[in-house]
């Protein structure tokens, strides 16, 4: 029965906050449903037994849209003594949404306790000998270890053309010199004047 409400809960929780990531009219709100809708999300996948996609979704997606959040922020332009002076106005409300997350993640550790609900129509079913981490990583470096190359060979294409897109030639400055540095000798690396009283050194 705790297996059905905590399903319930966390489906209705992660239509609500999705609906409100689009809705919402401040950007910096909408990153803040997003991460709501990755918790109860993450909440999901532990009731299906799948606790390695639940671990992704917190650590790598939540940790994601938290530089996403800060990379908003820099990119805003956002007041932030404003900010400031509405942090104890908006103190109450974080406490209560942090209180509603905390007890989320205890609930469907309680629930995942309990027994993962029977999915009737797996396309792989369980192994009841081993873990649902140790089963797909058998399966990402065997039968699809190609498919797993590839996407990281897409990501590294990705991140390079994101560094290319982003990288400008900026003009007036002084780039280092590598060559004419090693074709240095060291007389020509120092140069003792001695200039007279009241004169000045030309260079």
């Amino acid at each position: 029965m705790i297996q059905l409400i905590a399903f319930y809960l966390f489906a209705f929780l992660v239509i609500a906050s999705a609906a409100m990531v689009v809705f919402a009219r401040n950007p910096v709100h909408s990153v803040m449903w997003l991460i709501l809708a990755f918790f109860n999300a993450a909440g999901l996948m532990l009731l299906a037994g799948a606790e390695f996609i639940a671990m992704l979704l917190v650590i790598v997606y939540v940790g994601a849209v938290a530089v996403l959040f800060l990379f908003v922020v820099m990119m805003l332009d956002i007041d932030f003594a404003e900010l400031r002076a509405g942090f104890v106005r908006y103190l109450p409300l974080g406490a209560l949404v942090a209180i509603i997350l905390a007890a989320e993640l205890v609930f469907a550790l309680g629930a995942w306790s309990a027994g993962g609900i029977d999915l009737a129509a797996r396309a792989a079913p369980a192994v009841a000998d081993k873990s649902n981490i140790q089963q797909i990583g058998e399966l990402l470096y065997t039968r699809y270890i190609f498919l797993f190359e590839a996407a990281g060979i897409v990501l590294l294409v990705a991140m390079i053309g994101a560094i290319a897109l982003t990288h400008r030639q900026r003009g007036g400055t002084r780039s280092q010199k590598i060559a004419a540095q090693n074709r240095r000798r060291p007389d020509e690396a120092t140069r003792l004047v001695d200039p007279g009283v009241g004169q000045g050194m030309e260079l």
